[in-house]
């Protein structure tokens, strides 16, 4: 029986796929929901045949599981947005699923996957992932934000950082003011120039040229100062301790 992983922040939608691919004779080994349990399952136990990945998890974008972990699965990638589904198609993965999945486009995936795995081809290639981060996008050159009746322009330029907080995500322009906007961390993410911006946490997108300092810190995280960000610390995940350094290189 071929054993099949879903990586999936929306736990519902991870329900569903999970009776789905039960009726279709695959056997779920596990479910789970974010980079950071992505990374540490991978590490502990025998890699399935399949992945079901959705792109866009709680903590992060899932590509950053594979700056981390070498995945010896095939992948067949899952996501409400059909820019990403597009790309990752380039990846020459198994297929990709846009949500919410069809019944008859998830057995023609399945098919599809079937026919590979009986030919022996290889499974998803790390280096084409690799290309697909480095390949050239459209990214936000600036943000309109509704202030009161009027609507304020802020170049990428004179952002210091996005953050979240008491369920509100805020953009802080390098003047020191603080901005609501009405979008979070993980549809931002994307948008953004990743030479310019890296996601330290679940909470923090911060700009490079805002940097001041980076600190050891416990457990073999850093801590991260901004030159216009003074509240509170600001600590590189464990996770992403090796590609923020990548990054910053």
């Amino acid at each position: 029986m071929i054993e099949v992983l879903i990586i999936e922040d929306e736990k519902p939608s991870a329900r569903r796929l999970q009776r789905m691919l039960g009726k279709l004779d695959m056997k779920v080994v596990s479910t789970l929901h974010s980079v950071e349990e992505a990374i540490s399952w991978f590490l502990k136990n025998e890699h399935p045949d399949l992945i079901f990945l959705d792109i866009q998890l709680s903590d992060g974008l899932s590509f950053e599981i594979f700056e981390n972990v070498e995945v010896k699965s095939s992948i067949i990638f899952t996501t409400a947005y059909d820019e990403y589904a597009l790309k990752a198609f380039k990846l020459n993965s198994v297929d990709y699923l846009l949500k919410p999945i069809d019944d008859e486009e998830l057995e023609a995936a399945l098919n599809k996957f079937r026919e590979n795995w009986k030919a022996g081809n290889e499974g998803f290639d790390v280096n084409n992932l690799k290309s697909l981060l480095n390949l050239s996008s459209e990214y936000k050159k600036r943000f309109t934000i509704q202030v009161g009746q009027y609507l304020k322009l802020i170049n990428v330029e004179d952002i210091s950082c996005f953050y979240s907080e008491n369920k509100g995500t805020y953009l802080l322009s390098v003047n020191g003011r603080c901005y609501l906007m009405d979008s979070s961390l993980d549809k931002l993410e994307p948008e953004l120039d990743p030479k310019m911006f890296y996601r330290v946490n679940r909470k923090f997108i911060v700009r490079l040229s805002d940097i001041s300092e980076i600190i050891t810190y416990s457990n073999q995280r850093l801590e991260v100062k901004l030159k216009h960000y003074k509240e509170q610390q600001i600590i590189v995940s464990r996770e992403r301790v090796k590609s923020f350094k990548e990054w910053l290189e």
